[in-house]
């Protein structure tokens, strides 16, 4: 199913430049052409995306409350999100990193977080692109609560349990993964493959040597 399903995509490229070897060439070599296989299809995704949105209307319906997303990885999922969401919302926008170039930081990097006004007194729900560690989470989650909101809840993508280190699980997840290391809907490596329309395993040769650890 996976392999017709990424096929289709690899079919879009034009047959002469694959045969000639041009598309393996670093920059000219389709996305798609780095995955190992397919784990969400966007009709997964879709259907994944109006369940998670079906509960968050649940819980939230007939309260004041800000989605909070989390920069990059979010981008793609929390804008479908809110759209399928029909009860009133605020928006907001925080960038956090807790690694850099493949290694990680031991700390959290804030670029930029929302202003006093957009967190004291106000009820949150943190989206972020996967739960890894949980520790980037965690810290988010404490910071937010220390400058004022009201109540936190967390929201991500993608779920993976199996590398938690911190005690933090999601309110409300759109899936569970396996502990490999996936790209796609908004999720990266060295900043690409965030525009696969699906989730999908990255070629193990591709971060090898430079595996980055995710929050």
């Amino acid at each position: 199913m996976w392999g017709s399903f990424a096929s289709r995509y690899h079919a879009r490229l034009d047959p002469g430049r694959r045969r000639a070897g041009v598309s393996s060439q670093p920059g000219l070599r389709a996305v798609h052409d780095d995955i190992e296989r397919v784990l969400i299809s966007p009709e997964e995704i879709r259907a994944g995306i109006e369940r998670v949105a079906g509960e968050v209307t649940h819980t939230y319906r007939g309260t004041d409350f800000t989605v909070v997303g989390v920069l990059k990885g979010s981008c793609v999922f929390v804008s479908d999100l809110i759209r399928a969401v029909p009860i009133p919302l605020e928006l907001a926008f925080l960038s956090a990193s807790s690694y850099r170039d493949g290694t990680t930081s031991g700390r959290l990097d804030l670029s930029f977080f929302p202003a006093e006004g957009e967190i004291a007194g106000k009820r949150l729900l943190l989206v972020d692109d996967i739960l890894d560690t949980g520790r980037t989470m965690q810290a988010l989650v404490d910071t937010l609560m220390e400058r004022g909101a009201l109540d936190v809840k967390t929201c991500v993508f993608l779920d993976k349990p199996s590398r938690r280190l911190a005690a933090i699980q999601p309110d409300f997840r759109a899936f569970a993964v396996e502990d490999l290391f996936v790209v796609g809907y908004g999720l990266d490596f060295a900043g690409r493959y965030r525009n696969l329309p699906y989730v999908g395993a990255l070629r193990p040769a591709l971060y090898a040597s430079a595996a980055p650890a995710r929050g």
